[in-house]
């Protein structure tokens, strides 16, 4: 398993965090849904419970067609996925070491 990010350790290491931790993490990639199940590392049958919340929410957009293979990638003109970016940003700012100011 890949280390863990901010929000797995925040949300709980679930199927449905996974999904959207691996669209996070490749922003502007585009996947097919068994790519983003690998990318995610759960199980077909529990990619396939938590996929139609993805869909439902707009997290993802189709990108484009391959025969009857669609590609996805994070839907970034989604509200919820620009709230989410922030609070990431927010995350990183808030655990991340904090520097020591300099003394002249």
């Amino acid at each position: 398993m890949k280390n863990k990010t901010n929000r797995i350790k925040f949300f709980g290491n679930n199927p449905f965090v996974r999904i959207v931790d691996a669209l996070i993490d490749n922003i502007g990639e585009s996947y097919s849904k068994k790519e983003i199940q690998e990318l995610a590392g759960i199980s077909k049958a529990a990619f396939f419970m938590h996929w139609p919340k993805v869909e439902e929410l707009g997290l993802a957009r189709v990108t484009r067609s391959l025969g009857s293979m669609k590609l996805y990638t994070l839907n970034m003109k989604s509200l919820f996925v620009k709230d989410m970016l922030k609070f990431e940003a927010r995350m990183i700012e808030e655990t991340s070491p904090k520097k020591e100011l300099a003394v002249a």
